[in-house]
């Protein structure tokens, strides 16, 4: 496998030596147009003034051989060619002392040589550096009757030592710290997303607690906290679900022996006809309570879905209020508790099925929780572009530490226990009344009742 270091540091170098060649590059362009005409017209200069020295100067041979020892460790290698081809030379020896064609015109035409225009089979300027006879330029010039020609060129190994080491040890430098630096970045860059992908490797095992130490601002940072973020909803999503497994397991399994236990008994011949029908009325409301339980768990998994299909339509809300109303009038009246309502005709427009759900739930709590004798008020007004749907009574209330887990699935307190309910009652009330942009509010006291404030936002809603 490819790891992400390993191309990282690949690509580097490849950058570098793209980069090292094109300066090379750019550096012989320079040099062929501008300093190589610059370096010849310097050279042909220097041999000139040496030429004319030794031309107006009458100088004794050894006079003659020691000026141009002394000119030589200025930092130049000279070579002397007479007519029969004799070479003689002073500073540092030449390599490769072979006497090119071009250069004969000196003595024979007093013409100039410039040894650097006849390189043709070097690479860029290297011709410039080597250590050759053919490398020089050459002047012509007379003494003592005869013809000489002066082939001179800089002596590179005086001239460039220390700054060409200097230039040499920079680019090393360069070089190597640019390296280290890209080396020491790719690991930098590299090793939280190494331990990014051993976290992943992890929450794929069900494992939510890896811990995943990554401090840095940049975007890495942000991801490994979004990856925090998201490890740590993961593992209350977990929990979740095996709350509600477990929840649901035991929602089910209650009822059912419940019903086992009892369709036993009715199996006896000698059961009297009284508690024959008690068994029977109470496998009837433990079945209810089943399907009850069922339809619940099928319309939160309806709204857990991303795209629930609302059927929204236009309806009289207050008109649906009422109808829920009569429809527990029954129980009301079994339970001696007594409803008003203010109800302003409004049409609304929303899912109404899911809505008649909302008020089924707010009201069967209002009666389930309440006490004998005690009240329910039910009002419906509207406030600007928002609806206010309030359900008020006077039962048994809220524990306040109670009432940020109040719309929680399975969520039931002492009381609600007692009251065989399924725990799923408001947590679809919330799910619908989000679905609806609303939002929905609890007031609560012990002994005094419970206030459920909805506020469904909609800016087309009309009085009627």
């Amino acid at each position: 496998m490819k790891t992400l270091y390993r191309q990282f540091t690949i690509a580097t170098l490849f950058i570098l030596a793209i980069s090292i060649l094109i300066g090379f590059t750019i550096a012989n362009i320079f040099y062929i147009t501008v300093t190589k005409e610059e370096t010849i017209e310097q050279n042909v200069g220097v041999a000139q003034e040496i030429v004319a020295t030794v031309q107006n100067v009458p100088y004794s041979e050894e006079s003659f051989d020691r000026y141009m020892q002394a000119v030589a460790k200025l930092g130049y290698q000279i070579a002397l060619v007479d007519n029969a081809g004799d070479m003689k030379f002073y500073g540092e020896p030449f390599d490769d002392t072979a006497f090119p064609e071009e250069a004969q015109r000196v003595l024979t035409e007093n013409g100039t040589y410039t040894g650097l225009d006849s390189f043709k089979d070097q690479i860029f300027m290297i011709g410039h550096f080597t250590n050759e006879l053919h490398n020089t330029v050459g002047v012509p010039f007379e003494r003592d009757g005869e013809n000489y020609g002066l082939f001179i060129r800089p002596d590179t190994k005086l001239l460039g030592t220390d700054i060409h080491s200097v230039l040499i040890g920079f680019v090393v430098a360069i070089g190597l710290v640019s390296i280290i630096g890209m080396i020491w970045l790719a690991r930098q860059l590299t090793r939280p997303i190494v331990q990014l992908t051993e976290a992943t490797k992890h929450i794929a095992r069900e494992n939510y607690n890896y811990p995943l130490d990554i401090k840095r601002k940049d975007e890495i940072g942000q991801l490994s906290e979004s990856f925090n973020l998201m490890q740590t909803q993961l593992q209350q999503n977990d929990l979740a679900r095996k709350s509600f497994i477990s929840n649901v397991s035991h929602d089910f399994q209650s009822p059912l022996m419940n019903i086992q236990g009892y369709a036993d008994l009715l199996k006896s011949p000698d059961l009297p006809d009284a508690d024959r029908l008690a068994y029977t009325s109470i496998i009837d409301q433990e079945a209810k309570r089943l399907s009850s339980l069922t339809r619940q768990l099928l319309l939160l998994t309806s709204l857990d879905q991303g795209a629930y299909p609302m059927k929204s339509k236009e309806f009289k809300l207050d008109e649906q209020l009422k109808a829920v109303v009569r429809k527990y009038r029954w129980r009301l009246e079994e339970e001696d508790i007594n409803l008003s309502y203010s109800l302003a005709p409004t049409l609304f427009r929303g899912d109404a099925e899911l809505l008649d759900n909302v008020w089924d739930n707010l009201l069967t709590n209002a009666i389930k929780y309440n006490k004998p004798g005690g009240s329910i008020e039910i009002a419906l007004k509207t406030i600007g572009p928002d609806v206010i749907v309030t359900f008020k009574d006077t039962g048994t209330g809220i524990a306040a530490e109670a009432l940020p887990q109040l719309f929680d699935r399975f969520y039931r307190g002492d009381a609600a226990r007692k009251k065989d309910g399924t725990g799923l009652g408001l947590s679809i009330v919330e799910q619908i009344v989000q679905l609806h942009h609303g939002t929905i509010k609890v007031n609560s006291k012990i002994g005094e009742g419970s206030e459920f404030i909805l506020t469904l936002p909609h800016p087309d809603v009309k009085q009627t």
